[in-house]
């Protein structure tokens, strides 16, 4: 079977690429907080979020000719934050497209090809522009798998960065980890390391379902260190299983992207106090890995849940509700939600940083989970 697109006739060979995934054991073995690691640079190779991106999409398009990319900027321009850079040279317009500012237009272009068996990849500038698209991603590709009875398979992949920035204002500071992950018949993954974001992006693309794969803007230049392992060809991560961060006893703390970083350094302020946290990365909001969170609180027996979206109805509460169904009678303290306040993020510097989670928010909350200090109640 033929398609033409764009003025390209593409041979099509309908089939699903499974997901052949690495699952790693060594993932366990990362140092204790971003501080540390960068301590330990000498006794492993350092790639930044960005090149670990750029790495991932190359390697996929070179394994699989049905793989492109499409978006505003993502050629001639090297990508607006230069995740596609060098691509276009290597793979040419006709899977690397430049697009108008239409991103209705060239997500249902996507979801389109999609249906014929290419495997997109469609870059957002920034998530908050994905609303003008989301009847696409929703309507388009996240259902007609179950409403065709699996005769229509949607392999794309909606990538980009998501949540709060610098200095940005309301309408690109939104994460929507919880809107995308409401929705059955998505996928929704969430990296926060260079590991994560090359083993995840790399699943996302052989995955033979829709994927919202959400970034993080400020974590593009940060540089972690990864494993040999981790730059085979081969490695992906499997879609739907947490990491732990960080082992502890005392309290565990959730946390997904930017946040990951934040709650590794409140770990090692409560350290110093005697506490020990265990750290989640979450990784995937949808599948959620319920199984990996439960057990943690039934050792820790208390709940700390960070995200920078909002409070209500966020992925917070999700996980809140989960641990209370499944292991209520473990809980030795009420559960703790730390989330972005519930206002539109404000364009001043000072008012942004109150907007968004801090480590202090952090450190606080897990205190007060193991009682060592006045809880919010009594300050009232």
């Amino acid at each position: 079977m033929e398609v033409k697109f764009g003025g390209i006739m593409l041979g099509i060979v309908r089939q699903k690429v499974g997901a052949k995934c690495i699952n790693s054991s060594v993932k366990q073995s990362m140092p204790r907080t971003l501080d540390a690691a960068r301590r330990f640079s000498s006794a492993a190779k350092q790639m930044t979020v960005r090149d670990a991106l750029n790495s991932a999409l190359d390697e996929e398009m070179s394994a699989d000719p049905k793989v492109f990319l499409m978006g505003e900027e993502v050629g001639e321009y090297q990508g607006a934050y230069k995740i596609t850079k060098g691509l276009l040279d290597k793979y040419g317009p006709e899977r690397v497209r430049d697009t108008p500012i239409t991103e209705a237009g060239f997500t249902g272009i996507g979801v389109g090809a999609a249906y014929y068996g290419l495997r997109p990849v469609v870059e957002f500038m920034t998530f908050n522009f994905s609303m003008q698209a989301i009847d696409h991603i929703i309507n388009s590709a996240a259902k007609s798998n179950y409403m065709s009875a699996g005769q229509i398979s949607v392999p794309i992949v909606f990538r980009g960065p998501n949540g709060a920035a610098a200095g940005v204002g309301a309408q690109h500071s939104q994460c929507y980890a919880a809107w995308y992950g409401s929705c059955p018949g998505l996928k929704v993954l969430a990296p926060y390391s260079a590991e994560d974001a090359r083993g995840l992006l790399k699943a996302a693309i052989r995955d033979p379902d829709p994927v919202v794969f959400l970034e993080n803007e400020l974590l593009y230049g940060e540089s972690f260190p990864i494993s040999a392992e981790v730059l085979d060809s081969s490695f992906c991560l499997p879609i739907g299983k947490a990491k732990i961060e960080l082992e502890g006893k005392d309290v565990t703390i959730t946390a997904f992207s930017k946040m990951v970083g934040s709650a590794l350094q409140a770990a090692e302020i409560l350290s110093k106090e005697g506490i020990s946290a265990e750290v989640i990365n979450l990784r995937s909001i949808r599948p959620l890995d319920r199984d990996t969170i439960n057990r943690s609180v039934r050792k820790t027996n208390r709940l700390v849940t960070v995200e920078e979206g909002y409070p209500q109805h966020g992925v917070g509460a999700e996980i809140c509700a989960s641990v209370i169904e499944e292991s209520f009678g473990y809980l030795d303290a009420p559960v703790e939600r730390i989330a972005g306040a519930d206002v539109p993020m404000p364009y001043a510097a000072n008012l942004e940083r109150m907007a968004v989670p801090q480590v202090e928010d952090i450190v606080r909350a897990a205190k007060r989970a193991c009682y060592r200090s006045v809880p919010k109640s009594a300050t009232a």
